[in-house]
């Protein structure tokens, strides 16, 4: 019976090992199916060319997917018309302010930089001199400090002991 534990231990190890691995395989199989058969463009440099620009967009469904990776109808229409605006032959710059035009900048997953957007990509790195900013200044207060006073001399401590005593 105690061979039987540590083996039936380790197989249930072994056993839960292979279910999170399976879950998490069918987790990433979701976005890889997310484009239809239907959308996909026969000429496959403007396919690449659509998945790419697919990438850059964000469902206005999930909010943090792109439209390549979501499942949603409003996804599905936008993958449609990057795919028809490059038939059609529009620019992929052009592509992107077509979809902009309609759906405002916060379709964009990567913000353009620009002067209304100069607060969102500036924002961390006044963040993170601030901080430094704030850890350089304690490190020096810390190393300004004066000095710990001497220990009490034993005199000290027995007038000391006297005065609290009392």
């Amino acid at each position: 019976m105690t061979v039987l534990g540590p083996l039936a231990r380790r197989c249930a190890g072994i056993a839960a090992t292979m279910l999170v691995a399976l879950m998490l395989g069918l987790m990433t199989i979701g976005p890889a199916l997310a484009v239809n058969p239907d959308e996909v463009l026969s000429d496959p440099a403007l396919e690449a060319r659509a998945r790419a620009l697919s990438g850059q967009l964000r469902c206005m469904v999930c909010q943090n997917q792109s439209i390549d990776d979501s499942n949603a109808e409003l996804a599905k229409d936008l993958r449609l018309i990057v795919r028809e605006r490059l038939a059609r032959g529009d620019t992929d710059t052009a592509v992107i302010d077509y979809v902009v035009s309609r759906y405002g900048e916060f379709v964009l997953l990567k913000p353009r930089f620009e002067a209304k957007t100069l607060i969102l990509w500036g924002t961390p790195v006044v963040l993170l001199l601030a901080g430094g900013t704030a850890m350089l200044l304690a490190v020096r207060r810390r190393r300004e400090r004066p000095p710990a006073p001497d220990p009490l001399s034993a005199e000290e401590e027995g007038r000391l002991r006297a005065v609290l005593d009392d």
